[in-house]
């Protein structure tokens, strides 16, 4: 009961100043891009990698955008249920919710990659550089999930169920569920591996990310509310479209690491 009283006594809001009003949701995304770009810098060096900060700031702010745009384009694609087909200019209404994180994956890794093309990086060592990375924000960003009271889990008695405003049955907290596996568990993994000798094959980090990933997500889902407008698929009572969008991560994860171990390629940012 102590984590939904915790919840209880949590607001959305983290300050305001008049009518300035500063969400946790927006620190988290703030924090999160910095806390990925600090993780990338010390792993870099570790590399032996030049990293400079100007141009880690145009990494990270050409991934800021990315994310932002693929992540509401990607939920208007894949959740959006023709609502948005009705409504066209509710797209650009961010502050009503709604973003995707398979769709906020693909946005970033095409303006990284262009922003690599700009700066004559390597995408597939700066991509390695960010999956050590991305846990860092994916865990701010499911507390801020937690915080805002979304993606709710499905009903349970377990001790650490929550009640979520509006409602009054108590939930698996599945963005806390995420926040550890998709958050912590990965970043472990990762910046363990980071921290060899040698570093892994070119493409070998962001094959793991995506698979690991996929995985966790897959199986969070089956506790995890689908989106009242999709429901389950197929006319099943278990197949999400977080499940769907997963798969193919797994795959593409596990050919990526297959390949970059076969190819054995060194880790070198400078092209």
């Amino acid at each position: 009961m102590w984590l939904n009283e915790l919840y209880q006594n949590l607001n959305p809001i983290a300050f305001s100043i008049g009518p300035f009003v500063v969400r946790w949701y927006g620190l988290a995304y703030l924090f999160g891009v910095i806390g990925a770009g600090f993780v990338m810098y010390r792993v870099a060096a570790r590399w032996k990698q030049r990293l400079v900060l100007d141009d880690l700031v145009t990494l990270l702010v050409s991934a800021a955008f990315g994310i932002i745009i693929g992540g509401r384009l990607g939920y208007v694609l894949f959740y959006g249920a023709g609502y948005y087909v009705a409504h066209p200019l509710s797209i650009f209404i961010l502050s009503e919710g709604g973003m995707s994180f398979h769709g906020g994956l693909a946005g970033a890794a095409l303006a990284v990659f262009l922003a690599c093309r700009y700066l004559g990086f390597s995408p597939a060592t700066v991509a390695d550089l960010a999956a050590v990375g991305t846990p860092v924000g994916l865990l701010f960003g499911r507390c801020a999930n937690f915080i805002n009271g979304e993606l709710w889990g499905k009903p349970t008695d377990l001790p650490w169920g929550v009640v979520f405003v509006p409602g009054d049955v108590a939930r698996h907290p599945s963005q806390l569920y995420e926040a550890v596996l998709e958050g912590l568990v990965l970043f472990v993994v990762l910046y363990a591996l980071s921290r060899r000798t040698k570093p892994l094959p070119k493409g070998s980090y962001m094959g793991l990310f995506l698979a690991l990933y996929g995985v966790f997500r897959f199986a969070v889902e089956f506790v995890r509310l689908p989106d009242e407008q999709l429901g389950y698929l197929l006319g099943t009572q278990w197949l999400t479209m977080g499940m769907v969008l997963s798969i193919p991560l797994v795959a593409l994860g596990a050919v990526m690491v297959w390949l970059a171990l076969a190819r054995k390629v060194s880790q070198q940012l400078r092209r």
